[in-house]
């Protein structure tokens, strides 16, 4: 009996496609030839179920015309569309909205693919509607690239605002740990150009991450004097490390270069720094482990407190990338270790 009841059906269907063609053939053949998506429903059954779709509907829809044919207009939505969605067809049907709605569909196939959907009205001669024309203009790439867009703004906005709060941090830190004009603008001017040099890494990379010998290599080149390259002794790969870590790490290594050239091995002439960092696998995700070495400085002892450097290097990785960070002093040289959760 369901494949009787499935028959009648369908030649029911078919019987209406044949006297829709017959009352509408040149249009019937214009809209058969369309590349435009097209279906035609019929306005006087529940659902508005379709008696007519050409080709490029099928090709889009990835269905057969018999598969197609006298189905509900909504047979493309998804289960648990969204109520607002299946309003704004229903409204279509109705009347011209001053928006076509753009409503996401689902292929034969399980595919998804968004159309905005453009409903006219088909009257007879005493004015009823008796059909109702449907054109389904694809907007996937449209919606796709929306998305995209919006990603990247609110990326944008993010990126702004952490670069914001550390210029911010920078500058107010300095003023407090100074009172020296010179020495206060030297202080910002320096961190200012790490944070620079970090941006501009990042966007040679299309800031999507960058590799960590170059994160090092950028950030300690200004403390490399011409004639003495091999005070960085640099070892480890070039994994990639993403924008975040970048930034604070970028951040975090011109401080300790700026206070070896102050306190440390960068301020005697024997003196050397040895950067090198591998990654650790655990359970929960790998981890990077960065160590920072000085040798041949001259003896230092912990600062009574911590400085606005020690204070970035410490707080900002913290906070930032959930990483540890020790900073130690032994008589041989400043010692700081990095460990820093490396998440996908």
């Amino acid at each position: 009996m369901a494949e009787t009841g499935k028959s009648e059906k369908q030649k029911g269907a078919e019987a209406k496609v044949e006297a829709f063609a017959k009352d509408l053939g040149p249009f019937v053949v214009a809209c058969e030839t369309s590349r435009m998506p097209m279906v035609f429903t019929d306005a006087k059954a529940s659902g508005n179920p379709i008696i007519f779709v050409n080709d490029a509907f099928l090709s889009l829809t990835g269905y057969d015309r018999p598969e197609a044919l006298g189905r509900p207009f909504n047979f493309l939505m998804e289960a648990g569309t969204d109520p607002e969605a299946l309003a704004q067809i229903k409204a279509a049907f109705k009347f011209r909205p001053p928006v076509d709605p753009e409503i996401r569909y689902r292929r034969k196939d399980g595919s998804e693919f968004w159309a905005s959907v453009l409903i006219t009205p088909v009257r007879n001669e005493s004015g009823d509607v008796v059909q109702h024309w449907a054109s389904l203009l694809d907007v996937t790439k449209h919606k796709v690239r929306h998305e995209q867009t919006m990603l990247l703004v609110n990326e944008l906005n993010h990126r702004v605002k952490y670069t914001l709060s550390t210029v911010q941090s920078i500058v107010r830190q300095s003023l407090r740990a100074g009172s020296n004009p010179k020495a206060i603008r030297e202080s910002i001017d320096s961190r200012l150009f790490a944070l620079a040099r970090s941006h501009d890494l990042l966007s040679q990379e299309k800031w999507e991450s960058a590799g960590m010998l170059d994160v090092v290599n950028t950030s300690v080149q200004p403390f490399v004097a011409g004639d003495r390259p091999d005070r960085f002794v640099v070892t480890g790969q070039n994994i990639r490390v993403p924008p975040d870590a970048v930034l604070a790490l970028g951040n975090a290594l011109n401080e300790l270069a700026r206070n070896a050239l102050k306190f440390g091995a960068l301020s005697h002439e024997e003196g050397r720094i040895l950067v090198d960092w591998k990654v650790i696998t655990t359970p929960d995700c790998d981890r990077l482990n960065l160590r920072w070495r000085e040798v041949g400085a001259p003896p230092i002892t912990p600062p009574s407190r911590k400085g606005f450097g020690s204070k970035m290097i410490l707080d900002a990785l913290r906070f930032q990338l959930q990483a540890t960070v020790t900073l130690d002093y032994p008589p041989e040289g400043a010692v700081c270790k990095i460990d820093i959760p490396l998440r996908a």
